[in-house]
């Protein structure tokens, strides 16, 4: 998982590319968890918390843009 200043050395295009990435691992995690697959169910928070991250430093950066 990245941390936080990883995320913040990206720009906007990575961001949005990173997010679209991280949404698509979220879908298969659930799709994993309602078969049953999954071993570690904190993982999809973990998930969830991450995304949110990307899209915070996403909004910060395209409101210093304008």
């Amino acid at each position: 998982m990245p941390k936080k200043e990883d995320l913040r050395e990206l720009s906007i295009p990575e961001l949005e590319v990173k997010i679209s990435s991280l949404k698509e691992e979220l879908f298969n995690l659930k799709a994993k968890k309602s078969t049953g697959g999954l071993a570690n169910p904190l993982t999809i928070r973990n998930l969830r918390r991450e995304i949110a991250r990307a899209k915070t430093i996403l909004h910060q950066r395209r409101g210093e843009s304008k």
